[in-house]
């Protein structure tokens, strides 16, 4: 690789302040949150602009933030990442702004997209946190800013559900566009001044990427495990409102959202799987974690069908291995080079939400055609082969020529 090592790769990373680990943890959540508002809306925007709504909207915010993690998460490599912050916060009230707006499907799609690369904050977010923790306690901080991603993720659709149910639909993207700009605001005055870690034209920090998958395997299994366990969890958060407006069960968006709070709980093992993967070694928790997805899914899939009990204990084992197997998964992949941190999570993370794009196209198609069955089906698939990559990825990296 055609970058060179810097200072920041010798010297002992300082200790993370509180109050910017909350920050981190709040820029998180609050990015992440902007990729999920739309799914307790599926049924409005359906009823809105057509029968393809759910599935354009749900599909071109994920692609969107695989497409933002790809292109601007790089870039925290070589730029500082407080700048960064704030500018993706800016750009992302005014797409949030075009989406509650929004007078046709295509419009309000390509707002979409545009929400999805600019929500890639989060992104900035966890990469800075590693990058400000010392290496022996770099899970911790990556578990605790990863509460705040969970917390985002999942309370974002009790949010949504609950301002969706009173105001609309367009109310939850205006609300988000005035939450970026509050964001945008502390994330200025709260964040430290850091320092680029590489000096790289554009085009070559993006070839870059194309080096790191080649040369670092742990990379390659890490991104295949947590992309299928990516795309089982969108297969089944991107129905659930649906599922939940049909027979038995007849519900509203409001309804759909307060599974969020369910799965929050899962969250709280966020720190704990850090933890963990300190003290007993990442590969071992990411093992764990993909197993408990896919029982997750044969409670779904058996409880799940008619009893809003069993989906609730699906949503909660299913955010719990999610949470587990993803930290565990950041800790091992942040550790292999600490000067491409940024780039080495634009490979996890794109490989995880394109595949959650995937996922999400699959859901709504297969709930279309088969109900919760093929969902159950669909998730159980993506869950089983994430259980086969976490075995396969090798416990140690070869050495490397950079």
């Amino acid at each position: 690789m055609s970058d060179s090592r810097t200072a920041a790769t010798s010297r002992a990373a300082p200790k993370v302040q509180s109050a910017v680990l909350l920050m981190l943890a709040v820029i998180a959540g609050g990015g992440a949150a902007n990729v999920y508002y739309h799914q307790p809306l599926l049924g409005l925007l359906k009823s809105a602009f057509g029968p393809l709504a759910p599935t354009f909207v749900a599909t071109a915010t994920l692609l969107g933030y695989g497409l933002g993690i790809l292109l601007l998460v790089p870039l925290g490599d070589t730029w500082p990442r407080r700048t960064l912050i704030v500018a993706q916060q800016l750009a992302l009230a005014a797409a949030l702004t075009v989406a509650a707006t929004a007078p046709s499907l295509a419009v309000l799609t390509v707002a979409s997209v545009v929400v999805g690369v600019f929500a890639t904050t989060a992104q900035q977010a966890i990469p800075f946190a590693a990058e400000l923790a010392a290496p022996e306690s770099r899970g911790r901080v990556i578990g605790r800013a990863m509460t705040g991603l969970m917390l985002g993720v999942l309370l974002a659709r009790t949010a949504s559900g609950a301002i969706a149910h009173g105001y609309g639909w367009r109310s939850v993207f205006a609300a988000a566009a005035c939450v970026s700009l509050v964001f945008a605001a502390f994330s200025a005055a709260v964040l430290p001044r850091t320092r680029p870690t590489a000096a790289l034209r554009y085009p070559d920090l993006l070839a870059s990427i194309i080096t790191l998958v080649r040369e670092e395997p742990v990379l390659r299994w890490a991104t295949l495990t947590q992309g299928c366990n990516f795309a089982a969890f969108n297969a089944f958060w991107s129905s659930l409102a649906l599922h939940l407006a049909a027979s038995p069960f007849n519900l509203g968006p409001a309804s759909a959202g307060m599974f969020g709070v369910v799965g929050a709980v899962g969250a709280i093992v966020a720190p704990l799987s850090g933890r963990l993967a300190d003290r007993h070694g990442p590969r071992r928790v990411v093992i764990c974690g993909t197993a408990i997805v896919l029982v997750s899914f044969a409670v779904l899939a058996t409880l799940g069908r008619t009893s809003l009990i069993g989906v609730g204990v699906g949503v909660l084992v299913l955010d719990i291995g999610v949470s587990l197997a993803m930290i565990a998964n950041q800790s091992r992949v942040y550790a292999l080079r600490p000067e491409a941190r940024g780039r080495l999570n634009t490979v996890y993370m794109t490989g995880a939400f394109v595949s959650g794009g995937l996922g999400a196209f699959l859901g709504t198609r297969g709930y279309a055609f088969g109900g919760w069955n093929a969902v159950s089906i669909i998730g159980a698939a993506f869950a089983a082969c994430a259980v086969a990559a976490a075995f396969a990825t090798p416990t140690r990296r070869p050495a490397t020529t950079v």
